[in-house]
C-alpha cells in the first residue's frame, strides 16, 4: 500500500488518522520535532522537521504517495496574544512553505496533498440562515484571514502538478481531548454549562468520520478543492451541551447558562469561537461518495461516551 506523511501527527486528530491508516495498510510517515522522544511502531516510522529553520528529512517526503498536513499551533490553548497570533498564523504558513518548496526543488512521487483547514473561514450566521458552502468567501477578522492564508499557502501545490484538496474541519469530537473535554468536565459536578444563550450553531464531526474523510480524499483521485468537513445535522450549543448531560448524567444534572461578559471576561478575544453561530453545509463531500457514521449528535455522543 501506498506511504503517507503525516505533520502534525502526534496530536488528536494525527493520533487517530495514523491508527485509521493503518487498519487500511498504509504505511505511516510522521514528521516530529523530537526524535529522541519518538519509537518506531509497526507501519509507522519518524522522520525529522524543524519548521522554524525550515529543515526537514528529505528522504522521508521522497517516500512518501500522499502527504496529510495537519500542522498547526492550537487556536484555543492560549491567550490570543499578538505573538500568539503570529505563532498561529506561522505555524501553519511556514510549515506549509517547508513542504511546497522541498517538493518544488527535489524529485519526489507525492501525488495528493490533503491540507486541513477550518469553517474558522467563514464568518457569523446571517439572517434568514443559509448553510456556508465552499463557494463561499473568507470571513474577516483574525480567524477568517488566518484559514485563508492557511488555505494559499498550499496552493502551490497545484502548480507542481499534485492534487490539493483542503479539508475546512469543523468542531471535532473526541473521546480523548478536544472540545468534547472541556464540555465534559461541569457534567462531572452535576452541571450542564450552556454557553451564553445557547442559541449559537455548531458545526461538529464525529472523529472517526474525520479520519475516514482523509482517507477518502486520497483514495477519490476526483476530489480537489475544498470541501467542508462537517457532519449533516448542526445543533445548537444547548442541544449538544443537554443531549451529552442526558447521556452521561441521565437527569441528574442541573442545566446553568454561563453569561457572554463572562466567557468574554474568561477567554478574551477567544470567546469568539464559542459564541459564533456557524451553519456548515457538508453537500460537497457528500455529493463526493462520503457517507458519514455519526450523521447525528445523538449518535456520535454517545459513542464517544459509551466506549
Amino acid at each position: 500500500m501506498a506511504s503517507i506523511l503525516i505533520t502534525g501527527g502526534t496530536g488528536l486528530i494525527g493520533k487517530s488518522l495514523t491508527k485509521a491508516l493503518l487498519m487500511q495498510g498504509y504505511s505511516v510517515i510522521i514528521l516530529t520535532r523530537d526524535m529522541g522522544k519518538k519509537k518506531p511502531a509497526p507501519g509507522i516510522r519518524y522522520a525529522a522537521w524543524d519548521v522554524k529553520n525550515q529543515q526537514i528529512d528529505l528522504a522521508a517526503v521522497q517516500e512518501a504517495d500522499h502527504i496529510i498536513h495537519l500542522a498547526g499551533a492550537g487556536v484555543v490553548e492560549k491567550k490570543w496574544t499578538d505573538a500568539y497570533k503570529k505563532e498561529i498564523r506561522e505555524s501553519r504558513t511556514e510549515s506549509s512553505r517547508l513542504l511546497i518548496d522541498t517538493l518544488k526543488n527535489n524529485s519526489n512521487r507525492v501525488k495528493t496533498i490533503i491540507s486541513m483547514s477550518a469553517i474558522g473561514w467563514y464568518g457569523p450566521d446571517t439572517e434568514p440562515v443559509k448553510p456556508f458552502e465552499e463557494t463561499d468567501g473568507p470571513a474577516g477578522g483574525f480567524l477568517g484571514e488566518t484559514c485563508r492564508l492557511w488555505e494559499a499557502s498550499m496552493e502551490p501545490a497545484v502548480i507542481l502538478g499534485k492534487r490539493l484538496v483542503k479539508l475546512r474541519t469543523g468542531i471535532v469530537l473526541a473521546e480523548n481531548g478536544g472540545a468534547l473535554a472541556e464540555f465534559k468536565k461541569p457534567l462531572h459536578f452535576g452541571i450542564a454549562a450552556v454557553l451564553g444563550n445557547g442559541k449559537q450553531v455548531v458545526s461538529w464531526i464525529h472523529i472517526d468520520d474525520l479520519c475516514r474523510m482523509f482517507i477518502h480524499a486520497i483514495e477519490n483521485e476526483e476530489m480537489q478543492g475544498a470541501y467542508n468537513a462537517v457532519a449533516p445535522a448542526p445543533v445548537t450549543n444547548k442541544t449538544l451541551t443537554l443531549t451529552l448531560a442526558g447521556i452521561m448524567r441521565g437527569r441528574s444534572y442541573i442545566p446553568i447558562h454561563v453569561p457572554t461578559f463572562v466567557l468574554k471576561l474568561m477567554l478574551g478575544q477567544r470567546s469568539v469561537e464559542v459564541l459564533k453561530s456557524a451553519t456548515v453545509s457538508c453537500r460537497k463531500i457528500q455529493l463526493a461518495g462520503f457517507a458519514f457514521t455519526y450523521d447525528t449528535i445523538n449518535k456520535a455522543l454517545k459513542d464517544l461516551t459509551e466506549k
